[in-house]
């Protein structure tokens, strides 16, 4: 292990601490408020722009073919840069990518910065979660970690909110151009504040995983992301090419990393601890649901009851506004309890409200979905942060970069596939009642009603796994010792 002096760690003070993570939070919360802000605007660019609706998807496309592509490389970064570092080259990318969409004069360009504010984004979660790791002691992790649960599901789901309220007053570029303030600030902040809290190991990369991560991940979110356009006719390359040459880079990327070992650009070792494994697949299915119900929403309440982008919006907002008030008391309670009093009644409670969308038709009146949505964003609230901090708390020390950047690579590949199996259901029903003479609204209904089915099948399988879930012990996290006796006190 090789430092230099200017790259060593130095542990912060509680209130230090306490200022970066909440810097780090803040700043994540921005840039992932990003990946989905731009659905709600596609309509209004495709006019601008003059492109149809199979282009105008690669604003979303190319965003997350490129955090594909870079989250499983940010355990390779996070070890061997220091924390400082990695955050400027976040954060500059990011507001470099902001200030391009903001002033594009074409569409190429537009994704083109969409592609680099990716970058950033790509990198923040990974450094947040594995600076929470090295910073709070185990038994405070439950509280930080439902704060970082705010960043996960709740960024995501009000993003088209926001842009549903800015592009009822504004134009689009407002949407960057507001942004662009905030990450100016935090960048500002970032170079007073942030310091070196991990220790750089000078890692090889190994060039041939990078390759293959790329066409694993990347061939992978491209074709499920498509599988939906197909099912309308709408896709140049049909999605089974793209998904199996990422099945087939994927299994010669995982052989890879097993034989590489403390070598790994993405060390698997992570799935030998079986919290890990059982945690992590739940937060799988749990973004499957979150994305999947994020894109079946608004163009159930759009085309079925007619609502206009703001009101659905608007209808959206009470669920992820439950979500984020209520994660920092479920991680108080984890830390309490453990996991096991939390996950699986959520996991029930989301199962639960899955099945109920499922019975949505045209005539649901507006209250009912407010209310079912608020129910699936409890049960969610109650599995993300008990999911998230027993997966990471049961790794050893030097494993938690690889395994924040497993799991944010889980969240990706598992929201590519939930929209992918709810987009291509309602798809696939809707154009067969179309067909068969029935119209556009009832067609649309009879789809959402269809691919929700399959939500709470998924779902239900949770349930029985949510059971087995376990606080992970003194014996998973003893080669963390080292990392939180110098890091921040426990205060009481």
């Amino acid at each position: 292990m090789t430092t230099t002096a200017s790259s060593a760690p130095s542990h912060p003070t509680t209130d230090r601490a306490g200022r970066l993570i909440a810097l780090l939070v803040g700043s994540a919360f921005v840039v992932i408020l990003n990946e989905t802000i731009m659905s709600v605007a596609l309509p209004e660019l495709m006019r601008e722009f003059d492109v149809p609706a199979s282009t105008a998807q690669w604003l979303t496309t190319a965003f997350l073919l490129t955090m594909a592509v870079v989250i499983p490389i940010t355990g390779f970064l996070l070890t061997r840069f220091p924390l400082r570092r990695v955050f400027m080259a976040a954060m500059i990318s990011f507001t470099a990518g902001t200030l391009l969409a903001a002033i594009a004069p074409s569409f190429a360009v537009l994704v083109g910065a969409r592609a680099v504010q990716a970058v950033g984004t790509a990198l923040m979660m990974p450094l947040l979660i594995t600076t929470i790791l090295n910073l709070v002691p185990a038994d405070r992790r439950g509280r930080m970690m439902g704060t970082v649960s705010i960043v996960i599901s709740v960024a995501p789901a009000i993003g088209p909110t926001i842009s549903g309220i800015i592009l009822d007053q504004l134009d689009w570029r407002w949407m960057f151009w507001l942004v662009l303030p905030i990450a100016l600030l935090s960048l500002g902040l970032g170079a007073a504040w942030v310091r070196n809290v991990t220790e750089p190991v000078d890692v090889p990369i190994d060039v041939a995983s990078v390759v293959l991560s790329a066409l694993a991940f990347g061939g992978l979110i491209y074709g499920l992301s498509s599988i939906g356009e197909a099912a309308a006719g709408e896709v140049a390359v049909q999605p089974w090419i793209p998904i199996l040459v990422g099945a087939i880079a994927l299994a010669v990327f995982v052989a890879r990393q097993l034989s590489l070992r403390e070598r790994a650009l993405l060390d698997l070792r992570t799935f030998a601890h079986r919290t890990f494994t059982i945690a992590a697949g739940l937060v799988a299915v749990s973004m499957m649901a979150l994305f999947g119900t994020l894109i079946l929403l608004p163009i159930y309440l759009q085309t079925v009851l007619g609502l206009s982008t703001l009101d659905t919006g608007l209808v959206l907002l009470p669920g992820g506004l439950t979500m984020g008030l209520l994660a920092p008391f479920v991680g108080r309670l984890f830390d309490q309890y453990g996991p096991r009093p939390l996950v699986a009644p959520g996991a029930a409670v989301t199962s639960v409200a899955l099945w109920s969308m499922s019975m949505f038709d045209t005539d649901t009146g507006q209250g009912l979905v407010v209310a079912v949505h608020v129910v699936m964003s409890i049960g969610l609230a109650l599995m993300f942060t008990p999911l998230l901090t027993s997966a990471l708390g049961s790794l050893p020390h030097h494993l938690y970069s690889h395994g924040s950047a497993t799991v944010s690579t889980l969240q990706q590949v598992a929201g590519a596939a939930g929209t992918a199996l709810f987009v291509t259901v309602m798809t696939r029903r809707s154009v067969a009642d179309i067909e068969a003479g029935a119209t556009v609204v009832d067609a649309t209904a009879a789809g959402v009603h269809a691919a929700l089915f399959y939500g709470g099948v998924i779902s239900a399988i949770a349930v029985v796994v949510a059971l087995f879930v376990r606080r992970p012990t003194a014996a998973d996290a003893a080669d963390s010792a080292d990392a939180v006796q110098v890091a921040v006190p426990a205060s009481h």
